[in-house]
């Protein structure tokens, strides 16, 4: 068995600028490529970026809870959308949630791309696409 490396502060430095991937297109012809990091969940509950009524959701989808998402409750939905936001803000480097937002809506396929990276990085984007693809 090999010896394991230390990781460098200068790895740490390049992580911390995030990852470039491929989203879902828009459509046809209309790649979106961004530049992403995956947030700390606690670190943003810590900050209080989830505000009381999206804690308990966020705890729910964070924990797999199938139940968490319910299309016909609005209340739900809203809460869910609250949750996905919080992560896409703090997920997107170039360009910035806050550009995309004046510009366009990601579409349903994008935010539960941007969702499962932020809980299993880069694995999560080979299964989306093989789960896409069926």
């Amino acid at each position: 068995m090999a010896e394991k490396k230390i990781t460098t502060v200068s790895d740490l430095k390049k992580y911390a600028k995030g990852t470039v991937v491929e989203f879902p297109p828009f459509g046809d012809g209309q790649p979106f490529v961004a530049r992403i990091r995956r947030p700390s969940m606690m670190k943003l509950a810590l900050e209080g970026k989830f505000p009381n009524e999206l804690i308990v959701k966020a705890n729910e989808l964070f924990a797999g809870d199938s139940s968490a998402v319910n299309p016909d409750d609005d209340d739900t939905m809203k809460a869910v959308k609250g949750v996905i936001d919080v992560i896409a803000e703090a997920s997107f480097i170039e360009p910035t949630y806050r550009e995309i937002k004046e510009n366009i809506d990601l579409t349903d396929d994008q935010m539960m791309f941007l969702f499962n990276y932020s809980q299993q990085g880069i694995k999560a984007l080979s299964d989306f696409r093989t789960n896409a693809e069926s």
